[in-house]
């Protein structure tokens, strides 16, 4: 790899589009090991090139049989069978262009039940697409969630089983109001059903957002502390109408979920989205090892609210995984190094992080701080920047405590 002082140089150097002969007689100015450098950079951007040019004709190919699908060979239409086809892969690309594709095309009614109904039997669709659109504030989408939940039979049902189920049609987004708004729904329906087990429907949704808490607080091997089943008790103490649900129904929940966690809805690995594409900021950065404490070069990626490092910015997989939710950063100082800052969470508790071994063993984390230098301060403060803007609160806890608050005000809970 080429020094930073070689590497500064050979940014300086013309475009490839210059003349071979200008290009050559630069290249005497530098040492064997700057045009060995340059010459291994040289032979990469032809590959890559190479690798664009048959990337773009790929794309060209199935641009061109989607073009073709719309049509039979003599120029007509295609079957209803063929266009939800298609409507189905640009509803999974994009699930507003994709339903006004099929609504264009009437192979679907233009009416919340018709496409609740679509989306319920999920067939080619994938849960991820399914969630984005039923997540949407627009009217005509809600109206499409109330159909979409009551297309669900809950009567008799115990809620961890419903809650089971209805996690199960489609996967939650990632947005805190639109997470709101399904379980709002989810918990009004539930009662419809259900008349008498809970005091209101708000009731039904604050045991249904502990519920999922407590899956993870069991099940996530993250998480330090387990919840037990006296704190569980304690923590849903008088949700129902200012007074307690009764203990053998929490203590039912709790031995649920202790048995089994939640299976949440996942797609089957044909996401047409990688999971690097267009992150929030890429580069080099110098990380300082847990045990031995010395640093070495690792290229990290921020994107989806999580920082990943690779050992080549070639791999594929990542080295190592730091979800950012509600981690902190802070500027760091260290004897032989420059620009750090360092990633930490409150009252000095470890961050929820895992790597790879050598032998391809996943494991946990056990550092309570992560820290990281960059070479200008520049970057520095431009990484803590775009780290800040990532890093968010569990928002499960958040509304939790927001819509118990706010039940308890109302009802003059002090």
């Amino acid at each position: 790899m080429p020094t930073e002082r070689s590497t500064s140089s050979l940014l300086s150097i013309q475009s490839y589009g210059g003349r071979s002969s200008s290009r050559a007689s630069t290249t005497t100015n530098y040492s064997q090991s700057e045009q060995d450098a340059l010459r291994e950079i040289r032979q990469e951007k032809a590959a890559l090139l190479l690798e664009i040019r048959s990337l773009k004709d790929e794309i060209a190919d199935c641009s061109w049989i989607i073009e073709r699908l719309d049509v039979d060979e003599d120029g007509k239409p295609n079957s209803e069978r063929q266009i939800m086809a298609i409507g189905r892969k640009k509803f999974n690309l994009d699930p507003k262009k994709g339903l006004e594709y099929m609504l264009e095309q009437k192979v679907l009614q233009h009416t919340p039940e018709d496409v609740a109904k679509f989306l319920f039997a999920g067939e080619g669709l994938t849960k991820t697409a399914i969630g984005i659109y039923l997540g949407e504030p627009d009217a005509f989408n809600q109206k499409v969630l109330e159909d979409f939940i009551r297309l669900h039979d809950f009567s008799n049902t115990k809620l961890v089983s419903a809650l089971r189920v209805f996690l199960w049609s489609f996967r939650l987004p990632g947005e805190s109001q639109k997470i709101d708004r399904m379980m709002e729904k989810f918990a009004q329906y539930y009662c419809e059903q259900n008349e008498g087990v809970f005091a209101t429907s708000d009731s039904c949704y604050v045991l249904s957002y502990a519920t999922i808490m407590l899956n993870t607080t069991l099940h996530n091997r993250n998480v330090k502390d387990r919840q037990t089943v006296e704190q569980f008790i304690k923590m849903n103490r008088g949700i129902n109408g200012s007074e307690d649900l009764p203990r053998e129904m929490l203590v039912d929940i709790f031995d649920d979920i202790k048995a089994q966690q939640f299976k949440i809805a996942e797609d089957d690995g044909n996401d047409l989205l990688p999971a690097f594409e267009d992150p929030d900021r890429q580069g080099w950065l110098y990380k300082q090892g847990g045990k031995y404490k010395s640093w070495k070069q690792r290229w990290f990626v921020l994107n989806d609210n999580v920082l990943y490092y690779f050992v080549s910015d070639k791999d594929k997989e990542p080295k190592g995984i730091i979800p950012l939710e509600n981690t902190q950063i802070r500027d760091f100082e260290d004897r032989n190094r420059q620009h750090c800052f360092e990633l930490y969470l409150d009252n000095n508790e470890m961050v929820k992080a895992c790597k790879t071994q050598k032998d391809g063993k996943v494991i946990t984390g056990r550092h309570t701080t992560y820290r990281v230098c960059t070479n200008t301060p520049g970057e520095k403060e431009e990484w803590m920047r775009a780290i800040r803007s990532c890093t968010s609160d569990n928002p499960f806890l958040g509304m939790l405590q927001a819509r118990k608050k706010q039940r308890f005000y109302h009802s003059g809970v002090q």
